[in-house]
């Protein structure tokens, strides 16, 4: 599995790299306290069912509140045949802006 550190994913979202695809699998209430601007948020629970959103040609970004939902979520994505990477730390090392 490909993990990028929060920084790594902050520095690349500075840069307004238009190509990011960040999902969230955060529950309701961890997003309501911030998420990145540029995710979308598709609750860890709802990723089978809610696949079908997602392009198997892209690579996603997968972020939780510190690593493990998000790296199962991407365990899951990428046998499935996604494009996957983990942020390791999650939001809670999570130093840039917040929607």
């Amino acid at each position: 599995m490909k993990e990028l550190t929060a920084k790594q994913v902050e520095e690349l979202v500075t840069e307004g790299n238009q190509s990011l695809n960040i999902i969230d699998v955060r529950e309701d209430e961890e997003v309501a306290s911030g998420m990145i601007p540029a995710a979308k948020h598709i609750p860890l629970g709802s990723i089978e069912s809610r696949m079908g959103e997602l392009d198997k040609t892209k690579e996603y970004i997968m972020v939780c509140r510190s690593g493990g939902r998000s790296g199962q979520a991407s365990q899951f994505l990428e046998s499935q045949g996604f494009k996957v990477i983990n942020m390791t730390g999650g939001m809670m090392s999570w130093e840039g802006p917040t929607k």
